[in-house]
């Protein structure tokens, strides 16, 4: 045997061995840590690259929201010849109109009444305290008044963007991304449609069947769940605003006001709006009407929970209350109150694309399940 023949079976025995040992269990476990690996590289590096195009990203994905959400009207308004132009013009002026009224309503309700409503609760959160001296078991004062004061800050930091905005660059940031808002809305409005098949045109085949159903179930999730999002966040508001002007607890138009805008924060909004309602009604009315309070906000979320999102939202769109939080938790660390808004609608899309990555009622073949498993 030649020295070049030699060689070359050195080479083919080394490289079945190599390849012995990345197909054992340890070479097979290497290889998944592996993947993994490049898979939260790529997913941070879009995380980071979103975060600092915020100015960018966040308006065009509120702009898609709002076209989604508005998708109906947009079909509508086509079926009966209104031209593109027209039609988009007439939407986005009936959002801007919407969104105006809701930030004006906001503030009239909120703003003359945020300092007692505020003092109020802090109140409140003291004789609360106080209550808790009189149990048999202690807890730790200096840990409740931490708690307090950072949901203080919490909330002090979502009142209607006050400080939220203060600087030059900061007012500047949120001009510049309401103007991109607003114009790539109309674009939306207008020629969605177009500009989504002119994304499509590198596919073709399967990868083009997936592309299209991963289109229509995005613009359908987010515009379901905004809708019954916003449905269900206003029986809220009225169910608990009448709870709380039935026990004539004082603020309650603002108190009302506040669990519509936090109820956009799933699972965890209302429940806080309706704390610090409980605490008004402590301080006004006594332990009573506090407890009675609480009673109001539970009965609600049952209702909201059982009937409403059921009926409005359907059970395409139910996630499970773990991956709520979880999502909120990151929502909230990468992008504060407007990333806990995001977060759940995103991965309300996300799962939803899962579900017809493999077909229109075929999930992906990880998450499809298992035999006996209910879908």
């Amino acid at each position: 045997m030649t020295a070049i023949a030699r060689n070359e079976a050195e080479r083919v025995r080394r490289g079945r061995s190599a390849g012995r040992l990345w197909s054992d269990g340890f070479g097979e476990i290497a290889t998944r840590a592996l993947q993994i690996i490049v898979v939260v590289i790529l997913a941070a590096g879009l995380v980071w690259g979103m975060r600092v195009l915020s100015t960018v990203v966040i308006p065009i994905l509120l702009a898609l929201i709002f076209a989604s959400t508005f998708w109906p009207v947009t079909k509508w308004l086509r079926a009966r010849r209104v031209p593109a132009a027209l039609a988009a013009a007439l939407e986005l002026i009936g959002i801007l109109l919407l969104l105006t009224g809701v930030g004006w309503l906001v503030t009239w309700a909120v703003r003359d009444e945020w300092d007692e409503l505020s003092s109020k609760a802090q109140e409140g959160f003291g004789q609360l305290v106080e209550w808790t001296h009189t149990l048999p078991f202690s807890l730790d004062a200096d840990q409740l008044t931490e708690w307090r004061d950072q949901l203080i800050d919490w909330v002090t930091s979502a009142n209607v963007g006050a400080g939220a905005l203060a600087g030059v660059g900061a007012v500047a940031s949120f001009v510049t991304g309401l103007v991109l808002m607003i114009v790539v809305l109309f674009f939306f409005l207008k020629d969605g449609p177009v500009i989504w098949r002119f994304v499509l045109r590198p596919f073709s085949g399967e990868a083009l069947a997936r592309a299209e159903r991963v289109g229509d179930k995005t613009v359908n999730t987010l515009g379901s769940y905004v809708r019954g999002t916003a449905s269900v966040a206003l029986v809220d508001a009225i169910g608990i605003g009448i709870g709380l002007v039935i026990l004539q607890v004082p603020l309650a138009l603002p108190l009302a006001v506040l669990v519509f805008l936090l109820s956009f924060i799933p699972l965890v909004g209302a429940t806080v709006a309706g704390i610090l309602g409980a605490l008004v009604a402590l301080v006004a009315n006594g332990p009573l009407s506090a407890v009675l309070v609480v009673g109001v906000v539970v009965l609600v979320n049952q209702l909201e929970g059982n009937f409403l999102q059921p009926v409005l939202m359907g059970r395409a769109l139910k996630l499970h209350a773990l991956v709520i939080l979880l999502a909120l938790t990151v929502g909230t660390v990468l992008s504060g109150i407007l990333g806990a808004v995001l977060a759940v609608p995103i991965a309300a899309v996300v799962w939803g694309i899962v579900k017809v990555w493999d077909g229109p009622d075929r999930p992906a073949r990880w998450a499809r399940p298992g035999p006996g498993e209910e879908a």
